[in-house]
């Protein structure tokens, strides 16, 4: 089954930094958009941060845009998501998806593959 993977998450205390890291499993990425979301409990899951296959086009949602980066290592099969000047508003669990084609949305119902999360936690 084709699967991407999350890594990376943890507990940061506000104004620390984090990278995730999304990497693909039986497949490879080169074709892929990426994107990162998130989700509370009980909310609808948000886009954070999307990718195209060969990296030149990145969008990012108002909340995230000046502190996250997304990134991708097509050698390494991984995308990552640079995280900084957290605060608590971004404790959520994160999770990375993959969507065939050129187009990179920050919309989750047009991503195919997705992974299981991870949690990011900040706080004091």
């Amino acid at each position: 089954q084709l699967q991407v993977v999350e890594s990376g998450g943890g507990l940061v205390q506000p104004g620390g930094s984090l990278r995730l890291s999304c990497a693909a499993s039986r497949f490879t990425l080169d074709y892929y958009a990426i994107g990162w979301f998130r989700q509370a409990p009980g909310q609808e899951r948000e886009g954070v941060s999307c990718i195209n296959p060969s990296g030149d086009s990145t969008n990012y949602a108002d909340s995230v845009k000046g502190r996250f980066t997304i990134s991708r290592d097509n050698a390494k099969n991984t995308v990552y998501l640079q995280m900084n000047s957290l605060s608590p508003m971004d404790t959520d669990v994160y999770y990375c998806a993959s969507a065939l084609g050129a187009t990179a949305t920050l919309n989750p119902y047009d991503y195919t593959f997705w992974g299981q999360g991870t949690q990011v936690t900040v706080s004091s």
